[in-house]
């Protein structure tokens, strides 16, 4: 059975430590918010803390 389309989101695979996936399963669990979008707000995260790093290196 083919995998369903995503519309709007890229499916994507990799590996973390064990124990930061133990911390993120409990933390989904408490806060009843999906684990992808954890995952979006950590990306999003990292790549503003990487702007401000470009930006001042570019100065």
């Amino acid at each position: 059975m083919p995998e369903p389309m995503l519309k709007y989101r890229t499916r994507f695979t990799s590996s973390i430590k064990n124990e930061l996936m133990e911390s993120l399963n409990d933390l989904a669990d408490k806060t009843r918010i999906p684990k992808s979008r954890l995952f979006d707000e950590a990306v999003e995260d990292l790549l503003k803390k990487y702007e401000k790093l470009y930006q001042n290196q570019e100065k």
